[in-house]
């Protein structure tokens, strides 16, 4: 792994030196805009609008747009200037129990290690914060932009969340079309429930797979490789309209399913009793 950061957790007069570092990855399959007949990648010029001209990075300043075609120029060491404190350290103002935060407010998750001779200031913020079950809120400076983030125990380790500002998340009356308190069928949500109930099982993050990643990786090893491939037409599916119709489908299918993996799961064997003489 790649280190991203280098800095310190303080909270109190406490400081403990940490290194961050990212603690996902996308596995998105990524395609070059290729040129149709040379099959060569497509490079995109920056240019000016005025002179028509190609621009270099030296020709390029921060301008912020406060009416349309109207620019206040920023300098980088106007910048500088107020970049808060938090760019080198990880300031934890609270602590708070996790359940608290909606995960509407997470972000991105990065894993933060003992650097120098933070170790023994770091397993004890870890121990501390195990035992008590809370959380720190904590600021920090990441890319220019300062970040609300948490600070939270994950396995053996301390891991950064970033999480967005009140502001940036957007109120539920932005959305278009949703609607108050509906009369609902007796029967209809308790079917409902009984579907929830059949599909509840405990969490298991292997159990889930990108299956279209999968399908691309092996197209494109097929493709690699000469084979012709062909293309599925998608079979059109049944439209149910009755909402008591598919609950109740549905609830079939998942009793069906998870009969079926029961039945297909080993059973333990148990103690064979000796014989008594």
């Amino acid at each position: 792994m790649n280190t991203m950061w280098k800095g310190s957790i303080s909270f109190g007069m406490v400081n403990i030196p940490v290194k961050m570092f990212a603690a996902t990855e996308e596995k998105d399959i990524r395609f070059r805009m290729l040129h149709k007949e040379y099959h060569v990648p497509i490079k995109y010029k920056k240019t000016c609008e005025q002179c028509e001209g190609e621009v270099t990075p030296q020709d390029i300043v921060k301008g912020y747009e406060y009416e349309p075609d109207h620019y206040v120029i920023v300098e980088e060491n106007e910048i500088e200037n107020i970049t808060p404190k938090t760019r080198k350290t990880i300031e934890i103002v609270d602590f708070v129990d996790l359940k608290e935060i909606d995960p509407i407010y997470f972000d991105k998750s990065y894993y933060l290690s003992p650097h120098e001779t933070g170790d023994k200031a770091y397993a004890l913020l870890r121990s501390a914060m195990e035992n008590t079950g809370k959380i720190g809120i904590a600021k920090i400076t990441i890319r220019s932009k300062q970040n609300l983030a948490c600070v939270r125990v994950y396995g053996n380790s301390i891991v950064l969340e970033t999480l967005y500002y009140p502001d940036e998340v957007r109120g539920q009356a932005m959305v278009p079309g949703l609607l108050g308190d509906l009369e609902l069928s007796e029967k209809e949500l308790t079917m409902a429930q009984q579907l929830i109930e059949q599909l509840t099982t405990s969490f298991d993050p292997s159990r889930y797979k990108d299956e279209y990643r999968e399908q691309l990786e092996d197209l494109i090893r097929k493709k690699m490789e000469g084979e012709t491939v062909g293309v599925n037409v998608a079979a059109p599916q049944a439209k149910v309209v009755d909402l008591m119709e598919a609950l109740k489908a549905s609830l079939d299918a998942a009793k069906k399913d998870k009969k079926q993996t029961t039945a297909a799961a080993p059973k333990k064997r148990g103690r064979s009793k000796k014989a008594t003489l």
